[in-house]
């Protein structure tokens, strides 16, 4: 599997993570205080979900995942701050899969 694969699925996991937290904000100012919209957040979100979940399946397809860790990982983008912790434990498993990763030597 190459690189870009996981990069792909690392950049949408921290942006899809950052737009939950702004609408999660926005619903409670808009609901809590009667202050704002929530539409344009709303939609933004939305399109950056659709593409996390194309980027997380593609990886998991490529990393063989079984259906129930991919449906982990795809509910991690649906939680606020969930991806900020599944994302590095991802990374850290997959890393080794890939085939154009410069060799680490361990001292």
């Amino acid at each position: 599997m190459k690189s870009n694969v996981l990069s792909r699925y690392r950049v949408m996991a921290y942006v899809t993570a950052v737009w939950l937290l702004v609408f999660t904000a926005a619903i409670i100012l808009k609901y809590g205080f009667e202050v704002g919209d929530t539409m344009l957040i709303s939609q933004i979100h939305g399109v950056l979900f659709i593409i996390y979940v194309i980027f997380a399946f593609d990886l998991g397809s490529k990393a063989k995942w079984p259906l129930g860790k991919l449906g982990w990982v795809l509910a991690a983008g649906c939680i606020p701050v969930a991806s900020f912790f599944v994302e590095p434990k991802i990374t850290r498993e997959v890393r080794p899969l890939l085939t154009d990763a410069p060799a680490i030597a361990k001292a």
